[in-house]
């Protein structure tokens, strides 16, 4: 089960990396298009959604089995998560935000505790490895 669960936070790794280069791309173009088909709602329920809840089920899956590896693994996807939490923040708008009436704060509030709560299930996890 344990080569199960690294391969499921493996996944969880490739979207987010995915996402992230897809989200570069998006604020290097003028066009503001990435390399994928798909909005950013789409994007984020496609690849964000699944990076979120697959180091979860990893956790789940190996609680009884000691890995320092998958700890570490699931410590990478909350520092992805984190950086990308952070990321929204710093190039947020005020003005489009308060625009659209998307509480963008709370949408990035939640990503930035998603990814505090990864890290401490990856450090949880390599401590009790040891």
């Amino acid at each position: 089960m344990l080569g199960v669960a690294i391969g499921i936070t493996s996944i969880a790794i490739a979207l987010l990396l995915v996402y992230a280069a897809d989200v570069a791309v998006v604020e290097s173009t003028e066009e503001g298009e990435g390399f994928l088909p798909f909005d950013s709602m789409v994007r984020g329920m496609g690849l964000g959604l699944p990076a979120l809840i697959l180091p979860f089920i990893a956790f789940g899956i190996a609680r009884k089995s000691p890995s320092v590896t998958l700890g570490v693994m699931i410590i990478i996807t909350g520092a992805l998560i984190l950086i990308g939490g952070i990321f929204v923040l710093a190039s947020m708008d005020p003005v489009e935000a308060a625009e659209t009436d998307r509480p963008m704060g709370a949408e990035t509030g939640m990503l930035v505790a998603a990814g505090i709560v990864h890290i401490g299930l990856g450090v949880f996890k390599i401590r009790k490895s040891m």
